[in-house]
C-alpha cells in the first residue's frame, strides 16, 4: 500500500497515525472533547472527530453507531473518578476541599464540554449526558459532603439531625445553577463563599 493511497484513505493530508487500542480511543475522546468545546454539540460529527484523531471514520462507526453514543462514551472516560473523603482535621477545612474539588471538575476540559452540552440542548435531549454528570460526579460529590458532615456531627461541630439528602444537595445544586442560569464562571464558584456563607450556617449547632 502507497502513502499516497492512505493518503487518499485518511481524513487529513498525509499518512494517518497508526493508533490502534487504547492510544486511538484516547485520541478520539480528546478529539470529541475539544469539538465540544470549541463548536458545540450541533456541529460536531464523525466526521471532523476522525479528521482531528487523525483516523479514519469508519474507525469511529465500528465502535459506536452514532455521535450520542460516541460522545457518552468520552464523558464517561474522561471525567474524574471518584475519591475519598478528605481529611484535613476540621469540617470547613474538609469541605472547602470537596467544594472545591467539584469546581475543578465543572472547569476541566470534560467539565466544559458538559457546559456546552447543557447550555445547548432542552432538558429531554439532554437527559443522558445529564445522567452521566450525576452518576460520575454529582452523587459522589454529594457522598464526600454527607461523609465529611458526619464526621463533623461526631466532633460535635454540625448539628445533630442536620444531615439530610436536601442538605447534601445543597453545594451541587448551586453550582450548577450558578453555571447553568447565571452563566457563572470560576469566580462565581468561590469554595469559600458556598462553604462559609450557605453550607456551614445550615449545620452548625
Amino acid at each position: 500500500m502507497t502513502a499516497e493511497t492512505d493518503t487518499a484513505r485518511g481524513p487529513v493530508p498525509g499518512t494517518p497515525l497508526r493508533r490502534r487500542g487504547e492510544a486511538l480511543e484516547s485520541a478520539i475522546y480528546e478529539a470529541v472533547l475539544q469539538q465540544l468545546t470549541t463548536d458545540g454539540y450541533a456541529r460536531l460529527t464523525m466526521e471532523g472527530v476522525a479528521a482531528a484523531a487523525q483516523t479514519g471514520k469508519a474507525a469511529l462507526y465500528r465502535r459506536w453507531s452514532s455521535k450520542e453514543d460516541l460522545v457518552m462514551d468520552a464523558l464517561r472516560a474522561s471525567l474524574p473518578p471518584g475519591a475519598s473523603a478528605p481529611d484535613t482535621g476540621s469540617l470547613r477545612g474538609d469541605l472547602l476541599e470537596v467544594v472545591a474539588r467539584l469546581r475543578a471538575a465543572m472547569f476541566s476540559e470534560p467539565g466544559a464540554a458538559v457546559r456546552a452540552i447543557m447550555s445547548e440542548l432542552d432538558h429531554r435531549r439532554a437527559h443522558a449526558f445529564v445522567e452521566i454528570v450525576f452518576e460520575r460526579v454529582v452523587e459522589p460529590t454529594t457522598a464526600l459532603i454527607a461523609e465529611v458532615l458526619e464526621r463533623g456531627t461526631a466532633r460535635g461541630e454540625v448539628r445533630r439531625g442536620a444531615v439530610t439528602p436536601l442538605v447534601t444537595d445543597v453545594v451541587p445544586a448551586l453550582m450548577l445553577y450558578r453555571i447553568k442560569m447565571c452563566g457563572g464562571d470560576v469566580v462565581q464558584l468561590d469554595p469559600e463563599e458556598i462553604v462559609d456563607e450557605v453550607l456551614l450556617p445550615i449545620v452548625r449547632p
